[in-house]
Order: structure tokens, then sequence, then C-alpha cells
């Protein structure tokens, strides 16, 4: 049974959460951050210094921490090609995506864009650097679309570990109010994950909690 510390309005417990649901794995998860606190314990950071979250334990394995290393740890431990290949040049292409997505999209949209939008007051946003940061994610967005016109999913005609990492915040930048540069392939990119059960389960889920007004 894997534990997961984790409010489930974190964009990092969602990629999280929507690997474990397509890997099919028994979980218990325990809200954790946010409105719901508990991250500054001494008993949370004696798992985690840093204070964040995710958090997850499998069975009696030490606490594991940082989305990346947890998602990698369940796709090494409990996943099968073309998810994760046992084939270490295949798995690295899925790897390089993943880190891509992490590094340039889910890090340029957080907290640059829906952190400003959503998590600022109105009277507070600063419309200009909003859209300075659009601007940016979409030129990293281009190059994802470019790939999807090649390939079904953001590493191949597969869905992969890639896609937990690249997909994982395209349900907030489509729901939220902002001007988005075009992209037809990657709203059919989405259109596809909300077929996925296990996206809708754990991804598609209200961020009011988090809107500031």
């Amino acid at each position: 049974m894997i534990k997961v510390w984790g409010r489930k309005t974190s964009s990092n417990v969602q990629a999280l959460m929507w690997c474990i649901g397509e890997l099919g794995l028994p979980f218990t998860r325990y809200d954790i951050g946010h409105k719901y606190g508990g991250n500054n314990t001494a008993e949370f950071l004696s798992m985690n210094p840093n204070g964040t979250v995710p958090v997850i334990k499998d069975g009696d394995s030490a606490p594991i921490w940082e989305t990346g290393a947890i998602l990698r740890y369940l796709a090494n431990r409990y996943a099968k090609a073309p998810f994760w290949p046992e084939d270490f040049v295949a798995r690295t292409h899925i790897d390089k995506w993943a880190e891509w997505s992490k590094i340039n999209i889910a890090l340029n949209f957080t907290a640059p864009i829906f952190w400003r939008v959503v998590r600022t007051a109105p009277q507070h946003q600063d419309q200009e650097e909003i859209a300075k940061a659009i601007y940016k994610l979409g030129n990293m967005l281009n190059i994802a679309e470019m790939q999807l016109e090649k390939h079904k999913f953001i590493a191949g005609d597969y869905f992969t570990l890639a896609d937990i990492q690249f997909g994982h915040i395209l349900y907030r930048y489509f729901d939220i109010k902002i001007n988005r540069p075009m992209h037809p392939e990657i709203i059919n990119y989405y259109d596809r994950l909300t077929e996925r059960h296990a996206f809708r389960e754990y991804v598609m889920v209200s961020y009011e909690e988090l809107r500031i007004i």
C-alpha cells in the first residue's frame, strides 16, 4: 500500500496521483499543505525537510520526495513498456521528454501564470507580466506542438511517463481565463487525455480553494 502525503489541489500531487491511477496501484492519501497545514510539523519534516508535497512511502520504504523522483520510482518498480520500457535507450528518450516537460512547461506555467491568475487577487494582478509569461510558455509549447504533429503522445506514439509530466498542467492551462496562443495539436492531445479515467479523476480537480478574490 502506497501512502501519499499531499492535498489533491497540488499540481505536483495531481501528477503523482495520475500516475498511481494509470498503474492501478492501491494507495491512501492524506491532505497536507495549503489550508490543510501539517507540512511544517516535526513529523512531516522528518520525512521531507523541505516541507513540500508530495511525499510517499511504499510499504516499509523510506520516504520519497520530489515529484520527478517519485514518478520514476513508481515507473521503475511497477510499470511496463511502453509506459516505461526496459530498454535503456527507449526509457531515456521518455525520461528526456519528462524532464523537459517539468522544467520548461510545468515550471513556466504554475508560478508565472497560474499563481498570478488564480492565486493573486485581481486588483494585484500584473497583466503585463502575465502576458510575458504566456508568451514564454507559448514558445515552449511550440516545441510540443511540433512533436505532436508527428506523434500521438509527447514522447512518441504511446502514452508514457512523459505524458504525466507534460499533460498534468493542461487542465488548468485550458480552464483559466487567459489569452492562449493557438496550438491545435496540443488541443487535440488534451482532448485525448480527458478520455483517460485517471486524468479525469486526479487532474481535472477544482482549484477554487486556491483562488484569491
